[in-house]
């Protein structure tokens, strides 16, 4: 696929073979259009009628209280997705999915707005989708369709509002990056076939949390510190934005690791992110560019949800240094230091 433009790369996907081709690139290019809108309500910050403010003050169906851009993105979408073959929509702002669509082959989960912490900020946000086949009779059971491994997912991709609106997109061949043009109202292909180097000097971790995580990831965190003289037997410098896809995006372009463990505070023994639209569209993406994506252990995409707004730990990004995370929590498991983020297999036991 060397089309230039969203629109001539998804053409070129709808006339392949892959499952649900032509379904995948309508929702794909409906999603998009609602990410132009929420872009234009982030632009205008504080002038706009939907800001940082929290006036339901009432808990999403994630368990976080959304800002008020929080809702009206989410509102932007669903609208977005109301003309697509989209049967069921699930997002962190709602407890349980809305069917759309009767009889249309495709589910759609979705964050929104990741990163709303930083709204009054300005700090780069964005909005994390994940396109499934439906399972079942979607009318009836619609909390199916999500239910399932990430591997199943037929596209997965972000949009990032900063200094520019780029999409990072994989349709299961690759993973492609694409910048919005307002001169001629496209997306644009701009990093095609991005390749995540395997190993990496940055990391991306909130070390305000060190006192809560397990030994394993303090042992490799500290040990990054170290620098050239300790193990890794390079420097390293660390990024942190409290915006998921913000650290994805740098880490797509230029490579790197994210890690956001379970730790010992209450609530936070799975981490804090959602598997099936935020952990599961972003392991893809990472997969699909030569990363890798586990929860400390077992890869994301092996998993299976066991429920709509399930958390999980995760790290993401260069191979080698997620592989060098994993050989830190086994080491320490041996010992017999039981870690809650770490479960009872993954990919160095059986």
């Amino acid at each position: 696929m060397t089309a230039g433009t969203l629109g001539q790369y998804l053409s070129a996907h709808g006339a392949s073979n892959a499952p649900h081709a032509d379904a995948v690139v309508e929702t794909v290019a409906a999603l998009a259009r609602g990410a132009v809108a929420i872009r234009d309500a982030v632009t205008l910050g504080a002038l706009g009628a939907a800001f940082a403010g929290t006036r339901g003050g009432m808990a999403g169906g994630g368990g976080d209280v959304p800002k008020d851009l929080d809702l009206h993105a989410d509102a932007l979408l669903l609208d977005a997705v109301r003309l697509a073959p989209v049967a069921l929509y699930a997002s962190e702002e709602i407890e349980h999915p809305i069917l759309v669509n009767r009889g249309a082959p495709l589910a759609i989960a979705t964050d929104p707005l990741d990163g709303s912490s930083n709204i009054d900020t300005n700090v780069s946000i964005g909005t994390i989708f994940s396109v499934l086949p439906t399972v079942g009779v979607p009318d009836s059971n619609g909390l199916q369709s999500f239910l399932q491994p990430g591997s199943n997912q037929l596209a997965a991709g972000f949009f990032i509002y900063g200094p520019q609106l780029a999409l990072a997109l994989s349709v299961g061949r690759g993973t492609d990056i694409f910048v919005y043009s307002p001169r001629i109202g496209v997306f644009v292909r701009a990093y095609p076939t991005v390749s995540v180097p395997h190993s990496t000097q940055e990391f991306a971790i909130n070390a305000a949390n060190y006192r809560h995580w397990d030994d394993g990831v303090r042992h490799y965190y500290d040990d990054c510190l170290q620098g050239v003289t300790g193990p890794h037997g390079r420097d390293f410098n660390m990024r942190w934005v409290a915006s998921m896809v913000a650290d994805a995006y740098r880490i797509l372009v230029r490579g790197g690791i994210y890690m956001y463990p379970g730790d010992a505070r209450k609530g936070y023994a799975s981490g804090r992110l959602r598997l099936v639209y935020e952990a599961n569209p972003i392991a893809m993406l990472m997969e699909q560019a030569g990363g890798m994506a586990t929860d400390g252990t077992v890869p994301i995409l092996e998993r299976t949800a066991t429920s709509l707004h399930e958390k999980v730990p995760l790290v993401f990004g260069s191979r080698r240094e997620v592989l060098q995370v994993a050989r830190y929590a086994a080491e320490h498991d041996s010992m017999g230091l039981r870690s809650p983020l770490f479960g009872s297999r993954g990919l160095f036991r059986n």
